[in-house]
């Protein structure tokens, strides 16, 4: 082989050698939902703290945002596992499956509810989720026609209800509690309404009414959840919408509302009594198990009955338990790494 050859073959072999190098990493990337993201973040510190591998590193951005980024493909550069306040989309799945990410395993980890707080100095407040809807929905019924929504202050949608201004902060639309939000509260609402907020598609399908408001009345707050906690001890007419965990953290400064008579607790979220409730999971990128150190370790340690059981440490933050028997299936199926199907999320 001519010298000038073995001088570009080693310099190809040190330029892929040291590509290899960058895209090697010692720590668990995780990114998505902000809601899931104080679980994530404990079991990522805890696992730091008791075994040998660095703690992961937890990046809040949304659960749209997660899985956008989960997307991006296999390398290394992309994210291992992506946190989910509702479950993957099924074009979601597609596109991954496009890219590469042919083995996924979904993680069921327990319940939330989406609270409606206010600071807690003010009077308790109840009002029903058709009430809610019309307060943050952006186009109403009014008189058998849809108009965009008029209303301003809370005695207007019910003379019952406070001459409050309503205003509230809550997620963005990367966020998972916002779609979660939007079809529990605005979707439900427009399905009662179907000769309203139905119209058919070109395909003959009925199309999903979950628009909110943009006229100022919901302010998105970032997928920080903290803040929106700020934003309420500042104004005490304004209510925020997120996560129970972060109303469980803050009870001395904010309080939470009913919704069709019933309090958000660990008890009615779990038992399904509270209206807007739904699940938490994390998606596991397969195809880097074998190659990012402390991962597997980090799926083990989530899933264990020290982090999700009934009495287990993540309840302390919040997160309401899966009943038993269910409980012992996801571990059984997660810790097997069993691959998620489009067959699964159509049902």
């Amino acid at each position: 082989m001519p010298k000038f050859m073995k001088l570009l073959v080693a310099a190809a072999a040190i330029i892929a050698l040291g590509s290899g190098m960058a895209q090697a990493r010692d720590q668990v990337k995780i990114v998505g939902s902000s809601t899931v993201y104080p679980f994530s973040s404990y079991v990522a510190e805890e696992l730091g703290a008791t075994t040998k591998f660095k703690s992961p590193v937890v990046e809040s951005t949304g659960s749209g945002g997660g899985h956008k980024l989960f997307g991006n493909g296999v390398g290394l550069d992309t994210p291992d596992i992506t946190n989910s306040s509702r479950r993957m989309k099924v074009s979601e799945f597609e596109k991954d499956q496009k890219v590469g990410i042919t083995e996924i395993t979904e993680a069921l980890i327990g319940y939330d509810g989406i609270a409606i707080a206010q600071n807690a100095a003010n009077a308790p407040f109840a009002v029903t989720k058709a009430e809610l809807a019309l307060a943050v929905m952006e186009m109403v019924p009014v008189g058998g026609k849809l108009v965009k929504n008029p209303y301003k202050t809370w005695n207007q949608i019910n003379p019952k209800l406070p001459n409050r201004k309503i205003l509230f902060y809550g997620p963005p639309t990367s966020s998972g509690t916002r779609d979660a939000f939007a079809e529990m509260v605005i979707g439900k609402f427009a399905k009662k309404h179907k000769d309203l907020y139905a119209p058919i598609s070109p395909k003959g399908k009925a199309k999903k009414y979950e628009s909110v408001r943009q006229d100022g009345v919901y302010v998105p707050a970032g997928e920080n959840d903290n803040l929106i906690v700020q934003k309420l001890t500042k104004d005490k007419a304004a209510f925020g919408i997120f996560g129970y965990s972060f109303l469980e953290e803050n009870s001395d400064r904010i309080s939470g509302a009913k919704v069709d008579g019933v309090s958000p607790t660990p008890d009615t979220i779990a038992a399904g009594e509270y209206p807007i409730s739904r699940s938490l999971y994390f998606y596991i990128k397969k195809a880097h198990l074998d190659k990012v150190p402390g991962m597997k370790e980090y799926v083990e340690l989530f899933m264990s009955e020290k982090m999700i059981g009934p009495r287990g440490l993540l309840k302390r933050i919040g997160l309401v338990p899966l009943a038993n028997d269910l409980r012992k299936q996801v571990q059984k199926d997660v810790l097997s790494y069993k691959n998620l199907t489009l067959e699964d999320l159509k049902h």
